[in-house]
């Protein structure tokens, strides 16, 4: 078990939910704002360190009623797994005989 392996960009709450509902599809603003719970200003706040990260890519569509799409990057997914599995270890705790 090592803590160094947890990604602090992906450690906060906010931004772990939205990795894991990203690992597995795209997902507009709207959508990730009514699933956590958490106001526009505050979801921007965690896609943009998401963005800055290189983890997450937005897309917006156009005309009216366009919005902003996200989708995990394979640097994002490569970050993901590797958090998940830090996770995993510490949950796990030690091996037999330590």
């Amino acid at each position: 078990m090592n803590l160094d392996d947890l990604d602090p960009v992906i450690h906060a709450p906010k931004r772990l939910a939205v990795m894991a509902i990203l690992a597995s599809s795209t997902a507009d603003f709207r959508f990730l704002r009514d699933h956590l719970g958490v106001t526009d200003s505050d979801l921007s706040k965690q896609m943009s360190a998401l963005e800055r990260a290189g983890y997450v890519r937005p897309a917006k569509t156009r005309g009216p009623g366009g919005s902003t799409w996200y989708r995990i990057t394979k640097t994002g997914t490569t970050a993901y797994q590797q958090h998940l599995a830090a996770l995993n270890s510490i949950v796990a705790g030690p091996s037999p005989g330590r």
